[in-house]
């Protein structure tokens, strides 16, 4: 089977489990080609069609595997080759963008969504099928606390609150992160606590960090199926998360997470404290497993839903 993988590459790179999802088929016996998008906003990638087309011309691929709606709306803006379009969140959370991606649903074979939030708020088109986002196995997610602190050169004593994300991304809410991380160190004085932005680490260092912390924290305003919890939890890190995507239905019933129901940075620091007290590694390897979230996983459903959509068009 040849994939023509269609996303966005202005930051002049593919998205990190974009790419781990594409492996992960290339493993399963996929050949595969990219098309990086580059143009910014509806007539930006409007512009790319004649290119897309003639791409199209030349590699002949059985099927375009899209991701977020904007890539969907352009690949479907052809009739060749049948398109699978995955939306990740912004492309439904942004109501700006929704209505574009709705074109993309009703011209798309199959419509993927992350989470159940994302499908509803999408008016459930026809052709649609919830599958998260898979994450990676490695050889990393299985060190201890200590043995991943003394290789990223933590302090053994202190506590990490590892915050998923990027502290300038209004998105993530960072102010909120810290309003609750001040707040229990106010209520603990005598605990070190210090919170770590994550971003600037490879991703060999961010498994790292997430064995290393005491828990990962998220605040974020909105989310799609968040890869970070995902790989927080391959790596037995507690999580305290509120509750924003797909992020009760990935952590339930692992023990050492928690998802907060309010927005209140007294209600995220009661929780950090649970966090705290869960000094082992959670069960969260062993749900992503269960709920089939492993990228080997998640390439084998995919290879039957192209299958299914090239049947269908044939």
């Amino acid at each position: 089977m040849r994939l023509l993988v269609v996303a966005s590459y202005n930051r002049q790179r593919f998205a990190p489990f974009v790419k781990e999802q594409v492996c992960a088929l290339e493993c399963a016996g996929v050949e595969v080609s990219w098309f990086g998008v580059s143009g910014k906003g509806l007539r930006g990638y409007l512009r790319e069609l004649p290119r897309l087309k003639q791409f199209i011309r030349d590699y002949h691929p059985d099927i375009i595997h899209a991701h977020y709606g904007l890539c969907g709306l352009l690949a479907s803006m052809q009739s060749r080759v049948p398109v699978v379009t995955t939306y990740h969140g912004s492309d439904i959370n942004q109501r700006h963008v929704r209505p574009f991606s709705r074109v993309a649903m009703r011209r798309s074979a199959a419509n993927i969504f992350v989470s159940r939030r994302l499908m509803r708020l999408s008016g459930h088109p026809r052709h649609a099928l919830l599958l998260p986002c898979g994450v990676d196995e490695n050889e990393w997610q299985g060190l201890s606390r200590t043995d991943a602190r003394e290789l990223m050169h933590l302090v053994p004593e202190k506590r990490y609150v590892l915050f998923a994300g990027a502290i300038d991304n209004e998105v993530k809410d960072a102010p909120l992160a810290l309003s609750a991380v001040a707040l229990y160190q106010q209520e603990h004085a005598d605990e070190d606590v210090e919170m770590v932005e994550l971003k600037g680490y490879d991703r060999r260092e961010v498994t790292l960090l997430m064995c290393a912390a005491d828990c990962l924290l998220l605040t974020s305003k909105t989310e799609g199926s968040p890869q970070v919890v995902k790989e927080a939890m391959m790596c037995g890190c507690p999580i305290v998360s509120v509750d924003v995507g797909d992020v009760s239905e990935r952590v339930s019933g692992v023990e050492g997470c928690y998802v907060v129901e309010s927005r209140t940075p007294q209600d995220i620091a009661d929780k950090l404290h649970e966090a705290f007290l869960f000094t082992g590694k959670t069960t969260g390897r062993q749900k992503i497993e269960a709920d089939g979230l492993l990228n080997s996983q998640i390439a084998a459903r995919l290879i039957d839903l192209y299958e299914d959509c090239r049947k269908i068009e044939r």
